[in-house]
């Protein structure tokens, strides 16, 4: 799926563009693994608010950055075929969820297999019949048009906390109160969406994986729902692509060339990200082993490094957003850290003075200390500027 395709879907949680007629669901308690109670309820016939609620958490579980957050979980022919989870899933979609034996086997699959602490959860289940309005040639969709009904269930895991009693304020007594303790549902923590919407239309070989913490996937779940093989978290790509770097460039891991490889693979992602329809970007060791290449990498030690990727990830694609942070670029002695803006890595740059190394960043103007501006003193900034 693209992200195109995913905030197509996101603005179908709404009341008014939504066919969820109804949630079901299950609150379990999670050092006992134990049903404490079900949902079933109809949405028209809570208030509007609570169906928004509702609607809002599901809707969570299609947010966050594909690749990371959002993760493709691809079945195998054989399973499609006929294997017990996929049969699972195709039934709680087929049976549009109506079918509480199939419920039930659903929230006692994943109760078994989750691991989520001493927390309580929900389990919040919902199914939506999207008629897909047909897009012409020129991009645009014909509200008035259908190709297709696409048929989806989506799943929130929802962690249930306890809040703490609290002073409140109470109109009618013009009074300040302590107020009773409740336990109020959190956004999810982990969910999916099945099939997974593809050219817009549904592709029954694909599910889409949520986590709300790209570096804890709950592989757990995975593996009792779906039966894949895990993907790496983002941590754990980011990780493995770094020590594959240290250890194949060794002392040829200088700043210039990671400052290099980083804004290649900056560039990479904002592009992708320009262009909403495109896929999740993703580059195999090979291609990144052409970018260091094309940094002054020398071959052997480029080819050392594809080794090292290969023994770590296999042969997957790698995606460029796990593996750096597009946000800032960190430079880190033990004395300080330097936080720069990406777009702006290259301004920094070493020099030996007087026989010590140093970090040199330009100063220009609205220079600030703690939060006060202040003025370099250019007495000091003369000095240094007449050291070889």
């Amino acid at each position: 799926m693209n992200q195109k395709e995913i905030s197509e879907l996101r603005r179908r949680f709404r009341p008014e563009k939504s066919t969820v007629s109804r949630v079901y669901g299950c609150y379990v308690n999670g050092s006992s693994r134990e049903i404490i109670s079900y949902l079933d309820e109809s949405l028209g016939n809570m208030p509007q608010e609570e169906a928004e609620k509702y609607l809002s958490l599901l809707k969570k579980s299609l947010s966050g950055a594909l690749g990371k957050n959002l993760i493709d979980v691809v079945f195998s022919t054989a399973q499609v075929v006929d294997s017990d989870e996929h049969r699972l899933l195709s039934a709680l979609r087929e049976s549009a969820l109506k079918d509480g034996e199939i419920r039930e086997t659903f929230y006692r699959t994943v109760i078994d297999a989750l691991d989520m602490g001493e927390e309580n959860y929900l389990i919040l289940l919902a199914h939506d019949a999207y008629d897909v309005p047909h897009r012409g040639k020129d991009g645009e969709i014909d509200p008035d048009g259908s190709d297709q009904v696409f048929s989806y269930i989506v799943c929130s895991v929802c962690p249930v906390k306890t809040c703490k009693m609290e002073l409140g304020y109470f109109p009618g007594e013009n009074e300040f109160h302590s107020c009773a303790a409740g336990q109020i549902v959190s956004l999810p923590e982990l969910g999916f969406l099945f099939p997974a919407f593809d050219g817009r239309a549904a592709n029954i070989y694909n599910a889409l994986f949520y986590s709300r913490k790209a570096d804890q996937i709950h592989q757990e779940f995975l593996d009792a729902l779906f039966h894949t093989e895990p993907p790496m978290s983002a941590a754990e790509q980011k990780e493995a692509f770094q020590g594959a770097l240290a250890g194949a460039l060794e002392d040829a891991c200088s700043l210039e060339v990671v400052q290099a490889i980083h804004g290649r693979l900056l560039e990479k992602i904002e592009a992708n990200r320009e262009d909403k329809e495109a896929e999740p970007l993703a580059l195999s060791a090979g291609e990144i082993g052409g970018i260091l290449r094309d940094c002054g990498v020398a071959e052997e030690r480029a080819a050392a490094f594809q080794e090292q990727c290969v023994q770590a990830f296999g042969g997957a694609v790698l995606n460029p957003e796990n593996l750096i942070d597009a946000k800032r670029f960190d430079v880190k002695t033990e004395q300080a850290t330097i936080s720069i803006d990406p777009a702006y890595s290259h301004l920094v740059r070493t020099r030996i003075i007087d026989g010590r190394k140093y970090l040199l960043i330009p100063a220009g103007e609205g220079v600030e200390v703690n939060g006060l501006s202040v003025e370099l003193d250019p007495k000091t900034a003369g000095e240094t500027e007449r050291n070889p």
